[in-house]
């Protein structure tokens, strides 16, 4: 049985293979693969590198939007990490916008590989027009799907779980069978709660119990 320290050096061993400015382009269509989706600026490239234990292997700039191509990391054993383009961001051209959404229509449509999304919401801006677009995405597909609330070391320990309860109770009017976790790349908080999730949609593990309340407060700030 897989333990905590085999997970993490399974995720560790994440290595950039191709990016793909289309659909047609993307690595041959067998195997796993798990989406990462969000909008600009809401943490996904720093929950990526949270969750393989790699500083920079997704890069995380300073200008939102910088990920304009479907990137693809191997994680072997014909498992992938696949980064879609950062959506929503003002300042990027709608042409431009406009493509990136059909882009991600058509890859969470008709990639075959593909057995999850995760969706990072900014803890402190949930649900975006764009966070209820992926979400009715992967209802249409019956995908599923792992919200991450990133940045939640910016509130307080109540307030954080204040977001996390009322995201729980509206996320299934948006897609029935996502579920939601605190998360944090500063503290790690979500981070080993987000890999099991996502060993077994890599058929690397059973479904995992719920975490004891313990897990997910241990690096939130306190009230």
């Amino acid at each position: 049985m897989l333990n905590e320290t085999e997970l993490k050096q399974r995720f560790k061993s994440a290595a950039f293979i191709a990016s793909s400015p289309t659909v047609a382009q993307c690595p041959p269509d067998g195997g796993y693969e798990v989406a990462f989706a969000g909008r600009s600026n809401a943490g996904k490239s720093s929950a990526i590198n949270a969750l393989t234990d790699q500083g920079d292997l997704a890069r995380v700039s300073k200008t939102p939007g910088r990920t304009q191509h479907l990137v693809f990391f191997d994680l072997s054993q014909n498992r992938r990490l696949v980064d879609l383009p950062g959506y929503g961001y003002a300042k990027v051209p709608e042409a431009i916008r406009t493509a990136w959404r059909g882009v991600i229509d058509e890859y969470l449509r008709e990639r075959i590989a593909l057995q999850g999304l995760v969706l990072v919401m900014d803890i402190r801006l949930p649900f975006t027009d764009f966070d209820q677009q992926m979400l009715a995405w992967t209802k249409a597909r019956g995908l599923a799907t792992l919200v991450l609330l990133t940045k939640s070391d910016k509130l307080k320990r109540g307030p954080a779980l204040d977001v996390l309860r009322k995201v729980k109770q509206e996320l299934p009017n948006h897609s029935p069978t996502a579920t939601v976790e605190l998360f944090s790349a500063e503290t790690k908080t979500g981070v080993q709660i987000a890999r099991w999730k996502l060993a077994e949609w890599y058929s690397w593990a059973t479904p995992r119990q719920a975490p004891a309340p313990a897990e997910i407060l241990v690096n939130l700030p306190p009230p």
